[in-house]
């Protein structure tokens, strides 16, 4: 057995470090809260859903309070650049493209957006091919385009936010998974294998592995976990797939596609939404899957023409909730124990949703306003067993 090295006891202990543990523990420890940050991996590990490069911000969406919450996240994404000192957000605009037929109504996205007033245009499938010959979209496709759709960086921006915690005091510990988290009648206790803590209230962000702290706790949350596969492309001519000439893209039917421009270096990245196997936490199958890569390679062949061969692929978690909507909110039962997962949409938001766990923790009462209550843990999607999932959004 380990032995104990006494406790120590914080404000809030923040357990996973991903996208959104991490701004939760910036945005804790820059309010003046004594913070500790644990995560079980390294930091900036790629075993989870916060590494590598590109994830998309936008306000295209499918309701009208994701919509409002985007206007959140382009501004705590400023606020996170003019922090941080570093530029963060790449301005690409971006194209949602729907074909006749489509399992995902672009009506959802245009109302939507009409609700809040925020300005987009619609083509036609030539006015797409005009504006980006890159793009061979079949007839019959009416595509979305809104101009502020950006790239944000995973990784970069993860130890960015983690520098930040830091720097207002935050204690970050990596390498220590935790074993155990009960709530007590003044606190909350943790316990890894090598120290035992205290605190007022624990922010879980720990995604596929949620359940394995809440179920002690007397709640689970129905989760599938998919390992997906993102793939980097070679094009011959990479200046025209570059950021200023070549959106965002994201193909709105199922199955569902989605791709950048080249970011970083000269490829361009795309995959599939929803299309990896489904694996547990700790069961990612890591090497390329030839079929999910076929599949992803002849659409991009057909309707990106010139973006060339596959370089390299990579994977990382989906982790579902059955509606597809955020987890965030204290546990029933345990109120001192709040909860964050971002069904596998989330990055786009991870600064806007550690504000908003860092507020809900200094405030509890917020948990009874919206839009703390459509992703409270106790809603019928993620207690109704007979609740039919749906993923395509």
């Amino acid at each position: 057995m380990s032995a104990y090295t006494g406790t120590r006891s914080f404000d809030v202990i923040v357990v996973g470090l991903g996208g959104l543990g991490s701004a939760a523990a910036w945005h804790l420890a820059r309010s003046g809260r004594r913070v500790l940050g644990l995560e079980q991996f390294e930091f900036g590990h790629d075993r989870g859903a916060s590494h590598d490069t590109s994830r998309i911000l936008r306000h295209s969406y499918h309701r009208p309070d994701y919509v409002r919450l985007t206007r959140h996240a382009y501004a705590d994404w400023a606020d996170l650049e003019q922090e941080s000192g570093e530029k963060l957000v790449t301005r690409t605009g971006g194209v949602d493209l729907c074909p006749q037929g489509s399992a995902i109504p672009l009506d959802d996205y245009t109302s939507s957006l009409d609700s809040e007033n925020i300005p987009y245009e619609l083509l036609t499938s030539a006015g797409v091919r005009e504006r980006w010959p890159r793009i061979n979209p079949p007839e019959g496709v009416t595509a979305l385009y809104q101009e502020r759709t950006s790239i944000v960086p995973a990784a970069q921006s993860v130890a960015a936010m983690l520098r930040l915690a830091a720097t207002h005091g935050a204690t970050l510990v990596d390498r220590t998974p935790v074993t155990s988290v009960r709530q007590l009648a003044r606190g909350v206790e943790v316990i890894t294998p090598h120290a035992r803590y205290s605190a007022g209230q624990v922010v879980l962000c720990t995604d596929a592995w949620a359940n394995t702290l809440l179920e002690p706790l007397g709640t689970t949350v129905p989760l599938t976990v998919l390992d997906q596969q993102v793939t980097y492309f070679e094009p011959a001519a990479p200046a025209r797939f570059a950021p200023e000439v070549f959106p965002v893209w994201i193909w709105l039917d199922d199955p569902s596609y989605f791709g950048f421009p080249c970011y970083g270096e000269p490829t361009v990245k795309a995959g599939e939404d929803c299309g990896g196997p489904e694996v547990g936490p700790g069961g990612r199958i890591g090497t390329t899957d030839p079929v999910m890569l076929e599949r992803l390679c002849a659409f991009m062949a057909e309707r990106f023409p010139g973006s060339g061969a596959p370089v390299r692929s990579k994977r990382c978690l989906y982790t579902l909730t059955p509606d597809r909507d955020f987890v965030l909110g204290p546990v029933p039962g345990a109120d001192r124990v709040l909860v964050g997962l971002g069904a596998a949409h989330a990055y786009k938001f991870a600064p806007t949703l550690g504000r908003m766990l860092a507020e809900l923790a200094d405030s509890p009462a917020l948990a009874a306003t919206e839009p703390y209550t459509t992703f409270r843990l106790d809603r019928l999607a993620l207690t109704d067993a007979g609740y039919a999932a749906h993923w395509m959004t």
